[in-house]
């Protein structure tokens, strides 16, 4: 996890991230959350992914994740991660659309990404951001409330 940027104190053991750190930390892990809402019903899917060239890059298979990207492409997407003295979490509100170009699935396909579940996944989705933000967070006990 990166460890840059992170100047926490008594006070505020909250910060916001810079559009860079917030990517820096993206990039860091392989593990988020995909966030879509079709017909007023939110739904959410854990999911690995890629972040390459300021996207947010998975593979997914036919089914119901896919089918709701079709119906309504504005997603969210969340990853976050934590030590032993920090946590981190990242946001991205933008649009998703499933990769059609040939040659963007062969560059695609030489990403390291991983997917946990062995199963078949031929079709990349593509995220681009609309918005990020990102904060990290001082671990520790809850501050005396009264």
């Amino acid at each position: 996890m990166p460890r840059w940027n992170m100047i926490f104190d008594d006070v505020n053991p909250i910060e916001h991230l810079s559009h860079e750190a917030a990517w820096a930390f993206l990039s860091s892990e392989t593990v988020g959350r995909l966030a879509v809402s079709v017909g007023k019903q939110p739904d959410i899917f854990p999911l690995n992914y890629v972040g390459y060239e300021g996207k947010v890059y998975f593979r997914t298979a036919e089914g119901t994740k896919l089918l709701e990207l079709t119906v309504n492409a504005n997603v969210a997407f969340e990853a976050d991660g934590y030590d032993d003295t920090s946590a981190w979490s990242v946001v991205v509100i933008g649009t998703a659309r499933a990769i059609e170009s040939q040659g963007m699935i062969d560059m695609l396909n030489t990403l390291p990404l991983h997917p946990f579940a062995p199963t078949l996944k031929f079709v990349w989705v593509e995220i681009t951001p609309n918005e990020l933000r990102g904060r990290s967070f001082k671990m520790g006990p809850e501050p005396e409330r009264y």
